[in-house]
């Protein structure tokens, strides 16, 4: 009678593990995703009072604020990357430079968070017809590269790709050659699982170029299947926070069938002293509460894209 009491409560023990471990793997796997080209650090937009040094914080705040999980990067060089990632505990990034596979040149980088992601392999091909070495493609002005990454989701064991790129800004052949070559990339790389494409397109929603991607049957534009979409501006602001462009360039692709909750551009500007700063009082505030003349900045030339979905 003892083994029949015995050999019971094991059979219910191993049912509830097998129950407990059906639920786990029907967890719903939620990401924050990112798209951020930071902007390269050159001595002229220091002079114009857009130096790096003084944006970097900025943007590191905006991403802890906005809690961004896993993001790629553009035209970031090594030292502005170590810097970044510096001000963002708990963060990690892949990529190498794009003029010798090593350090130099920019960076399509892809930052992620380590306790919630297991990197699982990662690799990167140039832009180009020979795409396993340093190399420029066809009429681009310049080397460019795709940086990916096989992840697992750690809470869930949902695995899924990333791609991040930075196609150029002069070759409209290469352009159009690099979209068909990532399109065969991630088909040749991710065997049928959920992948996201982010990176600096250079072509708005109306080019040719962009339907390589949306008709390719492996991508959908997160800003079109999105459920709730604030997006008040496009991605391309030249530094100048008056501005203002229908063109997104900088694209959030994922797999169909993705559910695609948030899609926002985030225009987030901050402040800096002019020359002439001055104080002044509003009539429509108590007189204690006085204000300045400061001038508003965007952290990059351009603005950051952010996507909350939930993978398949």
């Amino acid at each position: 009678m003892r083994l029949l009491k015995i050999t019971t409560v094991l059979a219910v023990v191993a049912v509830a593990v097998t129950i407990a471990g059906c639920g786990a793997s029907r967890r719903v796997t939620t990401l924050q995703v990112g798209s951020y080209n930071i902007r390269y650090e050159n001595k002229g937009d220091s002079l114009r009072g857009n130096g790096w040094g003084q944006r970097c914080p900025v943007i590191a705040n905006q991403i802890l604020f906005h809690d961004l999980e896993i993001f790629g990067t553009q035209e970031g060089k090594h030292g502005p990357l170590e810097h970044l990632k510096a001000l963002l505990p708990g963060y990690d990034y892949i990529g190498i430079g794009r003029n010798d596979g090593k350090e130099a040149g920019e960076y399509s980088a892809i930052f992620f968070k380590t306790e919630m992601f297991d990197l699982l392999d990662h690799g990167d091909f140039w832009l180009s017809q020979t795409p396993d070495v340093p190399s420029i493609g066809w009429d681009a002005s310049q080397h460019r590269i795709c940086t990916w990454g096989h992840f697992r989701v750690k809470s869930t064991k949902k695995e899924l790709y990333y791609f991040n790129l930075h196609m150029d800004h002069i070759g409209v052949q290469a352009r159009m050659e690099s979209a068909k070559l990532v399109v065969n990339k991630i088909k040749e790389i991710c065997a049928g699982k959920p992948v996201i494409l982010t990176g600096d397109f250079n072509v708005d929603q109306t080019n040719p170029i962009y339907d390589t991607f949306v008709n390719s049957g492996v991508l959908d534009d997160s800003y079109e299947i999105c459920e709730i979409r604030y997006a008040l501006d496009g991605t391309a602001n030249g530094f100048n926070p008056n501005s203002f462009t229908n063109s997104r360039i900088d694209h959030v692709f994922v797999t169909p069938g993705t559910r695609v909750i948030r899609y926002g551009v985030l225009t987030d500007t901050y402040r800096t002293m002019t020359p002439e700063a001055r104080q002044y009082e509003n009539g429509n505030f108590p007189k204690e509460i006085t204000f300045q003349a400061y001038e508003a900045r965007t952290p990059s030339d351009h603005f950051p894209v952010k996507v909350i979905l939930e993978l398949k």
